[in-house]
């Protein structure tokens, strides 16, 4: 099998998974890998596939990335966690909390360090994966 399957191969698996993200970088980079596959194919050498490859995949991620912002981010979606009663387990020394929310373990932190702390405490806000707390459930 020669070396140009291989980068359609990439390429394949790259476009399928860019079905399942819908950003279209995946895909500006399953186009550059089967560009490197044509390259492959008329046999120029390994390091001028790479470079075709790579250039490629740069000015489509640039133009993918332009287009996106042209069309504007989609609106945040709702904190769904946002009024979510937790259970704190323990209190570091440090202000942060570990608490017991659906079904698993959370890092959490207090909304204010005017928070009182308390065993059961509402999800105030969410930042990445850590919660925010506060005494009272939000509105």
């Amino acid at each position: 099998m020669g070396e140009y399957w291989l980068w359609w191969v990439v390429a394949i698996v790259l476009a399928g998974a860019e079905l399942l993200t819908g950003t279209f970088y995946l895909l500006a980079l399953a186009v550059a890998f089967a560009i490197g596959g044509v390259a492959a194919f008329f046999g120029v050498s390994i390091g001028l596939q790479w470079l075709f490859a790579g250039i490629l995949a740069m000015i489509g991620t640039a133009l993918a990335h332009r287009w996106r912002v042209r069309r504007g981010e989609p609106a945040p979606q709702p904190d769904l966690d946002v009024g979510g009663r937790v259970h704190v387990e323990t209190w570091r020394d440090d202000g942060t909390a570990r608490v017991l929310y659906r079904g698993t373990h959370w890092d959490a932190v207090l909304a204010s360090t005017a928070t009182p702390r308390r065993k059961t405490m509402y999800i105030v806000a969410t930042r990445g994966s850590t919660l925010v707390l506060g005494d009272e459930q939000p509105a």
